[in-house]
């Protein structure tokens, strides 16, 4: 769109009208403009143009845009006065579909899209998710903002620092990674120092403020401990992406103290136990969980691998809405098989078992456990907890949910911790169990997980269902 003084032209085939800012206003089609839409894309930074990308790229991007306003107006062009041949098409017609049913139809579409049709448009793995997020980049940014990022012209960085700055801050950065923690300004005097002995006097350094911002971008905030970032130097980063696409695949297991005091049952007195999960990392159900005394071991571990295979009995006190609703299978049959009514909890031999790298992992009895079960037990990488991010992220929500509103929680922290916890504890190591299991059975497993859901399923409940309905799903 180009304007001038009282100018309109709205596209290149268009005409220039007269009009003025009186008659825009009051036009019907006329809609406000977040204040955010006119800043940058990036701050400090000149946004992105259609002039950034090459003829070749802005034809892909026509032909993306013409995508998503099919998808969100029903034609191709947008306006509805300006139709094309064939248009609006059965499964894109506003008058009788929802925008909904037009991202499903859309996301369809593409899907069926042959390799090479599907690369020219960088679309090989268009999701509705996808289309909802480019087109509200679209409404925001304009076209410009449908484009790949890897179109643009990557940042070219620091206009101030030279190839000389640059060798002494990567030299700085090797040198003090193996010495205790300094300050940035230590650093920045390291720099001064480097450049004046390798290269004179003659070049010139930036200011502490530009040096602070280029470490920042380049090696983080530096918030970590100094062994930490030592470990996680010595790493390389892996450049492949897992998908897990079926439920059983990839299984999350990891332990933490259990934030609520319990009472032991010989002398009644308060103890911490250690409460171990396992999650399904494609439906996101809790498939298994230990409550031990002290730190889980290799049977624990074991015993924890078998509970995923086993059906897990309805207990007594559950009612009719706690039992699994079998995708395909009579309950009866299933009931029949296991020998008692099954608690809604999948159950399942899993492929690949996900862990940290503790010692418990690596027994020999674990090993040869594994071997019986057929399954791999995979340790993350090292420092990686983004490895097994979804069970860190269960913890937590069990915590909000469910462990604060219980007598004898005792925080996440020494300083938050109450007067006395261990005198508020009411709770056995039983009673916990059997509360932890039916919330899970009752809570969990039917609770909608909103934007933390699995990305997997492009149907309309993909942002919003359970673990149960999701393993429902993916089973029928």
């Amino acid at each position: 769109m180009k304007t001038g003084p009282g100018l309109l032209d709205l596209s290149p085939g268009a005409q220039r009208q007269q009009r003025s800012v009186r008659s825009l206003v009051n036009d019907p089609d006329c809609r406000p403009v977040a204040a955010s839409v006119l800043l940058p894309v990036d701050r400090d930074r000149q946004p992105a143009g259609l002039e950034d990308l090459p003829a070749v790229r802005r034809e892909q991007l026509g032909l993306r845009v013409a995508h998503l306003l099919e998808m969100e107006t029903g034609f191709r062009s947008g306006d509805p006065r300006r139709p094309l041949a064939g248009e609006p098409r059965p499964a894109y017609d506003p008058a009788t579909t929802t925008l909904a049913a037009r991202r499903q139809a859309k996301a369809r579409e593409l899907g069926a899209l042959g390799p090479e049709e599907a690369r020219l448009l960088g679309w090989e793995y268009a999701s509705e998710r996808t289309l909802r997020r480019l087109a509200a980049n679209h409404h925001r940014f304009g076209p410009i903002g449908c484009a790949d990022g890897r179109w643009l012209r990557r940042r070219s960085g620091h206009r101030l620092i030279s190839d000389e700055v640059r060798e002494a801050i990567f030299a700085v950065h090797a040198e003090t990674l193996h010495r205790s923690k300094i300050s940035m300004r230590a650093r920045e005097r390291l720099i001064h120092q480097y450049v004046r002995e390798r290269f004179g006097s003659g070049v010139v350094v930036p200011t502490y403020e530009t040096l602070r911002v280029v470490w920042a971008e380049w090696f983080g905030p530096g918030g970590a401990r100094q062994r930490y970032l030592r470990s996680a130097a010595a790493v390389e980063p892996s450049a492949e992406h897992v998908v897990v696409h079926r439920p059983g695949q990839v299984v999350a297991l990891d332990t933490t103290v259990l934030p609520v005091k319990v009472r032991e049952h010989t002398f009644g007195e308060a103890v911490s136990v250690h409460l171990t999960l396992a999650l399904d990392v494609y439906t996101h159900s809790l498939v298994a969980f230990r409550l031990t005394l002290t730190s889980d071991t290799s049977v624990d571990v074991a015993m924890l691998l078998r509970d995923m295979t086993m059906p897990l009995p309805l207990r007594q006190g559950w009612g009719k809405d706690m039992e699994w609703p079998y995708p395909g299978i009579p309950a009866a049959v299933v009931a029949e098989f296991a020998g008692h009514r099954v608690a809604a909890l999948p159950f399942f031999t899993p492929e690949t078992v996900t862990t940290d790298h503790g010692a418990v992992y690596k027994n020999h009895h674990l090993v040869e456990v594994q071997r019986v079960l057929g399954c791999n037990i995979l340790p993350a990488r090292v420092l990686r907890p983004t490895d097994k991010q979804a069970v860190e992220r269960a913890f937590g929500a069990i915590r909000s949910l469910l462990f604060e509103h219980l007598l004898g929680y005792q925080g996440i922290d020494v300083a938050d911790r109450g007067e006395d916890p261990e005198a508020d504890a009411v709770l056995t190591i039983a009673e916990m169990e059997h509360l932890l299991a039916t919330w899970i059975v009752k809570v969990w497993q039917n609770r909608r997980l909103g934007e933390h859901a699995p990305c997997w399923d492009p149907g309309s409940t993909t942002s919003c269902c359970p673990p149960t309905g999701s393993r429902s799903t993916a089973a029928a």
